[in-house]
């Protein structure tokens, strides 16, 4: 039976080579992406900053609604098509996109190396990675085994595949697959296929490539149990963030300890956050997450 922790955790991401959190204070934050630096909204940031001024290229301004509108200003000119970065030897385009990111999610750099210490040990690990996105979590993943990217978008599948080009990896042993991933889990379970890791990042409110209506609170239980039957005794994890609800991380690991309980190993959760570059290092939050590990 899985054991459930008794205290939450914390997992970092420390600033690379190609990103950093500047500086965070009053409700936005200021990163650096390469060449380029950007103010965001960040509600969490509820201290002053440490610097009396940021120099950025960009800012995005929100809109008065709380469904993620708004738009990005620029002070200097930024690529319309992006520009190149890297985190380890995985290469993705950074963009500045209307819905505020920029391509990709810098917090998950640490969970790129905690599903890789999970599978390092077994041989050709096979990985499901649900709500996708643009693919550098499935790129990360490859080196491990064959990877099954799910995503509704068709444009974020298209990038994904740029990425894996951008980063030389073509022939890495991914399927970019269009398709609701309530849905594609779903046939999987009729299949009686099984995977030895899944990550899955479900947005508060989504739709499919067939219209199909995606609200958090409704279908996540039900995908948790489908994701289940997926695993075995003999598979490694299964790793749930989540961003921008009004719910706990305590909820999640609730959810996958109920899941959870015929199989072995531990039920851990928490919150992710991001490690400004200053001397004081503070920790910004950004999402919360539950995840089975099995080691």
């Amino acid at each position: 039976m899985a054991e459930l922790a008794a205290e939450p955790q914390v997992m970092a991401g420390e600033g690379w080579a190609d990103y950093g959190l500047v500086d965070s204070g009053h409700g936005r934050k200021l990163e650096r992406y390469g060449a380029f630096r950007f103010i965001r909204p960040e509600p969490q940031a509820m201290w002053a900053p440490r610097l009396a001024e940021w120099d950025a290229h960009g800012e995005f301004v929100p809109g008065s609604d709380e469904d993620g509108g708004g738009r990005w200003q620029f002070a200097r000119q930024v690529p319309e098509e992006g520009w190149p970065l890297g985190w380890e030897e995985v290469r993705f385009t950074a963009q500045c996109t209307p819905f505020r990111h920029l391509g990709f999610f810098p917090d998950m750099a640490p969970v790129w190396h905690w599903m890789r210490g999970m599978l390092a040990d077994k041989a050709d690990a096979s990985a499901l990675n649900l709500f996708g996105y643009t693919g550098v979590g499935s790129l990360a993943l490859s080196q491990c085994g064959p990877v099954t990217h799910v995503d509704a978008s068709k444009k974020s599948v298209a990038q994904a595949r740029e990425n894996a080009a951008l980063s030389g990896m073509e022939d890495r042993p991914v399927r970019w697959l269009i398709d609701d991933c309530a849905k594609f889990v779903a046939r999987e379970v009729r299949r009686e296929n099984r995977y030895d890791g899944i990550i899955l990042d479900p947005p508060k409110f989504g739709r499919g490539p067939k219209n199909e209506t995606w609200r958090l609170e409704e279908g996540l239980p039900g995908l948790i149990g489908d994701c289940r039957q997926l695993l075995d005794a003999d598979s490694r994890f299964l790793f749930l963030t989540v961003y921008a609800v009004r719910m706990s991380s305590l909820a999640l690991a609730g959810l996958l300890a109920e899941a959870f309980a015929s199989l072995p190993g531990r039920i851990e959760y928490g919150e992710l956050a991001v490690r400004e570059d200053g001397p004081d290092g503070r920790l910004l939050p950004t999402a919360i997450f539950a995840r089975w590990a099995n080691d």
